[in-house]
């Protein structure tokens, strides 16, 4: 290289050094605490009531985490001249854009802030060559409008399952359809990659005459139509087995199931950004009550080498969308998620994040005839937990495909959600099971429960066992109280209690606040058996706010929302 080439090379340099300045740098501000205006007691500021009531029967307390980031803290980052593009409430952190260079400086001084880092990387540049092994390929094969029947069941169906019937069918699933356990009531969060033409397939016709889709957002473009048809419509895939409903072609496995559709992905590229939508998303869900969410998403190698995970980073605790998969469902949240396609011969071989956390239900693929798919990821974590949790139908998956028909696909894409809309089922028919407990369950039903490997987990679960697992338990059987009633409703000075004992029962009464702690009740109450009323006095001085009032004699727990 001769002088003249240096000098043209540092002049460009220069030129771009200076355009970089100009448009701004990213910096990642890690918050100390929340100092939050938002009061504690009063949940219903920051949270649905939904989701308040989720906590409250799983006996999950609020916690700081649960508050939004403080609006002081906030106001003085961008009083000091950045712009803030990310923040979320679960990490206490908040991503800025400045074109100051003694930002960071100045920004670490502040009380407030535990540490600053740089964040350029988490931005894409340009156009992506990523051919993402993680994200399921629009393998279509388009299926004639006719009905097949499935070697899995014999009997009548409530629903025409028409050619999806093998993936419905493997599962089990059918028989709680039969039952009238299709979702019902359930909502479910879809974390995907876009949602091509769902307001106009009829693959989704139901769902939206029946007002189950309540509501999108997009968390990569914030106000884009999710949609649109310029948009991935690999979430129109994933949504259709679950909440498809084409009577002899493709019913999903929750097609009474209330639906979120939340794009945080931008199919068009691999970059660590989308960790952190992912993030927002999950918080988003949880705010609005959800019950479950699907993600059939996974991370491993990005655009930019120097963001690529390794193994070691699949252990539960490093990855950035671990952590905020595991927080949702420490919130109460089943999360459900695709353990990956890089299976086989890839380099990659394992599960990808959030796959591998400790309690994310990871979901891997088999075939039609229930034979591990080549492309599944395999465990276990790098920690030596076994996953994925159990498999379903990831080969010639019947899904809906654009423009309006249906076709197979490939991909723990597909055997995620499979599992997602059945689990909302299966939770409908149990309500007052934790997340924990559905995954125990179905864990438990599934063909390889004795003997489960790092190819298929569990197995194939069987959604008709999995359920009398549940109901057979103590919880169930053993449950000495019927006809639980409360008045009033809101309640003010106290609250009346009438329930119905088959034997007579020594009971704790217990009114549980917004923070998990018991605020009021009875201890050892000995009730005879028959009708009984009881009453809780001097209640006038609680906080307003939600309440569940529990019954429970040490086995069976009854539950029952209040409000003040």
């Amino acid at each position: 290289m001769n002088q003249y080439t240096y000098f043209f090379a540092f002049i460009l340099l220069s030129l771009f050094s200076g355009s970089s300045n100009a448009q701004g740098v990213y910096h990642k501000i890690w918050l100390l605490d929340k100092q939050s205006a938002y009061d504690m007691s009063r949940p219903g500021e920051f949270l649905s009531v939904k989701s308040v009531e989720r906590r409250l029967l799983q006996q999950i307390p609020l916690s700081e985490s649960d508050q939004p980031l403080s609006p002081d803290y906030l106001a003085d980052i961008k009083s000091s001249g950045a712009e803030i593009v990310y923040k979320s409430k679960w990490l206490n952190l908040v991503i800025v854009k400045t074109s100051d260079r003694s930002f960071p400086d100045n920004i670490k001084r502040k009380a407030y802030v535990k540490s600053v880092q740089p964040a350029d990387h988490l931005f894409k540049v340009g156009k992506s060559t990523n051919t993402k092994p993680h994200f399921d390929k629009e393998n279509i094969v388009r299926l004639p409008n006719r009905v097949t029947r499935s070697k899995y069941h014999k009997s009548s169906d409530a629903f025409n399952y028409g050619a999806s019937a093998n993936q419905v069918e493997m599962i089990g699933i059918n028989h709680l359809h039969e039952m009238g356990f299709t979702g019902a009531g359930m909502v479910i969060g879809v974390i995907d990659a876009g949602f091509n033409s769902v307001n106009i397939h009829p693959a989704f016709d139901s769902i939206r005459i029946n007002a189950q889709i309540l509501g999108t957002r997009d968390f990569v473009l914030p106000g884009n139509d999710v949609y649109a048809t310029t948009m991935n419509s690999h979430g129109t895939r994933v949504l259709s087995t679950m909440g498809g409903h084409l009577p002899g072609q493709l019913i999903g496995t929750a097609p009474k199931a209330s639906y979120w559709l939340l794009r945080s992905e931008d199919a068009g590229s691999e970059y660590l950004m989308e960790e952190y939508y992912w993030v927002n998303a999950a918080e988003f869900a949880d705010s609005v009550g959800v019950d479950i969410i699907n993600s059939s998403l996974g991370y491993s190698i990005f655009d930019n080498p120097l963001e690529n995970h390794t193994y070691a980073d699949m252990d539960g605790n490093t990855t950035v969308v671990t952590i905020g998969a595991d927080m949702a469902a420490e919130k109460g949240i089943l999360v459900v998620n695709s353990a990956g396609n890089s299976g086989g011969n890839n380099p990659w071989r394992y599960i990808t994040a959030p796959a591998d956390g400790d309690s994310v239900f990871t979901i891997g693929a088999v075939n039609s005839s229930g034979q591990y798919a080549y492309f599944s990821s395999e465990g276990p974590t790098y920690d030596g937990r076994t996953k994925p949790d159990v498999s379903a139908q990831g080969m010639a998956t019947v899904t809906a495909v654009l423009p309006t028909g249906i076709g197979g696909g490939d991909g723990t894409s597909f055997s995620s959600p499979l599992i997602a809309g059945a689990s909302a089922c299966l939770w409908q028919a149990n309500p007052t099971f934790n997340n924990m407990d559905l995954i125990d369950a179905i864990r438990s039903s599934a063909s390889k429960a004795s003997s489960p490997d790092n190819y298929l987990g569990w197995g194939i679960p069987n959604f008709l066992v999995a359920n009398s697992l549940l109901t057979s338990s103590l919880i169930q059987t053993a449950n000495p109280v019927k006809n639980l009633k409360v008045f009033p409703n809101p309640f003010t000075e106290r609250i009346n209690i009438e329930m119905d004992l088959p034997v007579s029962s020594k009971l704790d009464i217990n009114l549980i606040n917004a923070q998990g702690k018991v605020v009021a009740g009875l201890k050892s109450v000995e009730l005879a058996a028959g009708k009984n009323f009881i009453v809780l006095n001097d209640l006038g001085n609680l906080p307003k706010g939600i309440y569940m009032l529990q019954v429970t004699d040490g086995f069976s727990v009854v539950t029952t929302k209040v409000i003040h």
